[in-house]
């Protein structure tokens, strides 16, 4: 630090303030530096690289780890995190949860039954998908972009974008995941009760499938937790990022984060710290 403000400011002066002798400091800028001092150095190097790649600015201490890793870097993760630390490398931040207690949850009875109950452990892909919109703001006006999640790998299996929130926007959604997955019947759709869910269009196009309705109490957003989640990733880790001119260059850029990244290199804590299409790569292999 003395060092680095040594033109700006009196040497005598900062070894004063710094509790340290002007030869001592002079002794340590000659000494050469360490082998620990220089791992140190190319650690961070390598960190703020991949902290400056796409995306990538939102891995903490423990995502980077892993990356790190397998990029063939052995460390520790909390030398990882130190460093980070250090040199103010900070992953993007999520706003607070706001949490519900349980007695404020509603009593009512669903449109259809809830079928998940909160439990969330799901074996194999393509058994249990869960739905949900969210929106932002263009210069053209407001994006809706409706999603399908894989409950068992988090992968994103459907999104599409448009400038209404109507059942065309979630019913195209279903028709892309149903085209690329091709699940089994009987898959699991599980979402709120908004109404381009709970319409009768939705309803046929999913009895059409064999797939069975689910959905979440109303006001209970914990009922469809991890696509909730995955919300607030999305607007932490793109949304937050970027502005749009046109719905149509937000959808194209947010179709990039969604297939090139998230699904496919984006470490996921609940998988172990593997992309999503790793983990299904890893089902695959050991079925």
């Amino acid at each position: 630090m003395i060092a680095s403000q040594a033109g700006k400011l009196p040497v005598r002066l900062m070894c004063r303030v710094a509790g340290v002798s002007r030869s001592g400091y002079y002794a340590a800028r000659r000494r050469p530096e360490s082998l620990r001092a220089m791992e140190n150095r190319r650690l961070v190097a390598r960190i703020e690289a991949i902290h400056g790649e796409d995306h990538k600015n939102s891995y903490g201490s423990r995502r980077m780890h892993v990356e790190l890793e397998a990029r063939g870097l052995r460390c520790d993760r909390h030398r990882v995190e130190r460093l980070m630390r250090r040199h103010g490398i900070r992953a993007a931040r999520r706003p607070p949860a706001v949490r519900r207690h349980e007695d404020d949850a509603p009593e009512q009875d669903t449109l259809v039954p809830d079928l998940l109950c909160r439990d969330f452990a799901v074996a194999l892909p393509n058994r249990v998908w869960l739905g949900d919109i969210t929106q932002f703001a263009t210069r053209e006006g407001v994006l809706y972009l409706a999603f399908l999640l894989d409950l068992c790998s988090r992968m994103i299996v459907g999104w599409a974008g448009g400038a209404t929130k109507d059942r065309w926007l979630t019913i195209g959604v279903l028709e892309m995941a149903l085209g690329w997955r091709q699940p089994p019947k009987e898959l699991i759709h599980h979402t709120d009760q908004g109404g381009q869910y709970a319409c009768a269009d939705y309803a046929v196009a999913l009895r059409g499938y064999g797939a069975l309705a689910s959905m979440s109490r109303a006001g209970t957003p914990l009922d469809n937790a991890p696509m909730e989640s995955f919300i607030k990733t999305f607007k932490v880790e793109f949304v937050r990022l970027h502005s749009f001119d046109t719905r149509k260059e937000a959808l194209t850029e947010a179709g990039k984060y969604l297939q090139l990244f998230y699904n496919c290199e984006r470490r996921h804590s609940a998988l172990g710290y593997l992309s999503p299409a790793e983990y299904e790569k890893q089902l695959r292999t050991h079925a």
